[in-house]
């Protein structure tokens, strides 16, 4: 018998960011608690894992308030992993907070990155020879990006944690006396700081190395636009909308909506696109080169920009006043595709999508995303529901920025919605058959990829949403109990996987017969 894959293409998945597992130390991150969730993946029959951003976060800890489009968060460290490696005593790890709970940003920086740091100078002080070898490699495979995110950091500090624009007129200005100045003042603080990106470097390849060994792909989400008050912006601020004293010209948004009379004025600068093109697109290049260093796959927020994009004088208070500019999106992934092939990256095209944003990811092959809790709207969005998709699609139940299926059931869907999910997928006679009823639906279909919030595969209401877009606080602090991996859940997902062709089945075909049987 000689045995083919079938159905390689179709898999599923679960949506769950690492500060949501119920790490010690108050946040999630890559130590114990991973490899726990990348067992239960693998029994249950998953092949996808898809993580938020991991850059390192601003204003409100949201991943998507980056201080870097490259670089790692520190707070994913996982300390159990520095002292199992040797660089950092077991009792400095005495009185962390626990493994439950939402987790605690302010924790995490006030006290766990300071172990982090001493971990780092330690590493610095007694590494061996091998030890070195790797990270002087990751320093020079990442020259382009790291000394000036470690600069960026140390300044950062040494300015209070202000605005980059806001530090004195010749470090904001990156002018070359002041920042050989700062080399030779706080040479042991960027050293450091380059050994925390080590670490998670090196933490974050142990995870994906044993993801691989189990056929779990890892899909990344990269933010089409980045902070201004980031490493990247304080660094080219040639590429992007700022006057000549580095301050925003327009900004980033989206016009005035069903959902928004005022629109959304998102704040990020824009790109200068023109420069990028003359530059052959090289920043994007090794944005997207450290991106498909990190993971398998990535999803591309807000796709539509790069068709065109909402421009907003950085003066408005709104989005109301803005005006869209066409993008060079074409000749950007033609660029992208010329050096490294076919691209993996699935397109998230939400919202109102034109047709030119529909050829655009079409012809480059980009699946594109749907919400089965939009599909039953009473607005009609029947692309969302299932008999509408092409095998080229990524269904989700809910995303991050939705309610949990459960909570979107109880407290948010209206009379028509409810009325709608009925007709659509038959009785719900108790609120949790909504969850397991969704999620049949996804698996059944014809898209290639559905992935779960963990939140609805854990059967979980309101309190566990992840996100509540345009709210001040309270955002991105769910994580599931330690105890919440129950065989029940493994073992009907694996059965749902099997039954609709998701758990990558090696099927036995027969041999050919023999010459004159």
């Amino acid at each position: 018998m000689s045995q083919e894959r079938v159905n390689q293409d179709r898999m599923s998945g679960v949506l769950l960011h690492v500060t949501s597992l119920p790490s010690y130390g108050g946040v999630g991150d890559f130590g114990p608690a991973a490899y726990e969730f990348i067992d239960f993946l693998a029994a249950a029959k998953q092949r996808l894992w898809q993580v938020l951003p991991l850059s390192p976060t601003g204003y409100g800890s949201s991943p998507y308030s980056a201080l870097s489009a490259f670089a790692g968060n520190p707070v994913l460290i996982s300390l159990e992993r520095l002292v199992q490696d040797g660089w950092l005593a077991p009792e400095r790890l005495e009185g962390l907070p626990g493994h439950d709970g939402p987790a605690d940003f302010g924790a995490a920086a006030t006290r766990k990155v300071p172990l982090i740091e001493e971990a780092a100078a330690n590493f610095l002080d007694t590494a061996n020879d091998e030890a070195r070898g790797r990270y002087l490699k990751f320093c020079t495979d990442n020259l382009s990006w790291l000394p000036d995110y470690a600069m960026f950091n140390v300044l950062r500090r040494r300015f209070g944690y202000e605005s980059w624009n806001k530090w004195p007129a010749e470090y904001a200005q990156r002018k070359h006396d002041a920042l050989t100045s700062a080399l030779t003042e706080h040479g042991r603080e960027l050293a450091i700081e380059q050994a925390v990106q080590y670490f998670f470097d090196e933490q974050w390849c142990s995870l994906r190395t044993y993801c691989k060994a189990r056929d779990i792909r890892v899909l990344g989400d990269v933010a089409i636009f980045v902070n201004y008050d980031s490493a990247d912006v304080w660094t080219h601020r040639e590429l992007f909308e700022l006057d000549d004293e580095g301050r925003m010209i327009r900004v980033s948004g989206v016009p005035p909506d069903y959902f928004s009379a005022t629109g959304q004025r998102w704040g990020n600068p824009l790109y200068k696109w023109g420069e990028m093109r003359e530059r052959e697109f090289s920043w994007w290049v090794g944005r997207v080169r450290r991106t498909l260093a990190l993971y398998d796959m990535f999803r591309l927020d807000h796709f539509r920009g790069f068709e065109a994009y909402w421009s907003i004088a950085a003066d408005e208070e709104t989005a109301v006043n803005g005006q869209w500019v066409k993008a060079p999106g074409h000749e950007l992934f033609q660029r992208l595709k010329d050096v490294f092939g076919k691209l993996p990256i699935i397109a998230e095209d939400l919202g109102l999508i034109t047709p030119e944003v529909d050829e655009l990811r079409e012809r480059f092959g980009m699946p594109g995303m749907r919400i089965l809790q939009f599909g039953f709207s009473d607005r009609g969005a029947h692309l969302y529901l299932p008999h509408e998709f092409v095998p080229n699609t990524v269904v989700y139940t809910g995303t991050h920025d939705n309610n949990t299926m459960l909570g979107w059931w109880r407290d948010g869907a209206t009379a028509v919605e409810r009325a709608h999910v009925q007709t659509y997928l038959g009785p719900i006679e108790h609120d949790e058959d909504i969850v397991g009823a969704m999620i049949r639906a996804a698996a059944g279909s014809v898209a290639n990829l559905c992935i779960f919030p963990m939140q609805d595969i854990l059967r979980l209401g309101s309190e566990a949403r992840m996100n509540v877009p345009a709210a001040g606080e309270g955002n991105w602090t769910w994580r599931y109990p330690k105890d919440a991996l129950r065989p029940d859940y493994t073992v009907k997902l694996a059965a749902l996987m099997e039954m609709t062709d998701r758990d990558g089945y090696v099927a036995p075909t027969p041999d050919p017969p023999a010459a004159g049987a």
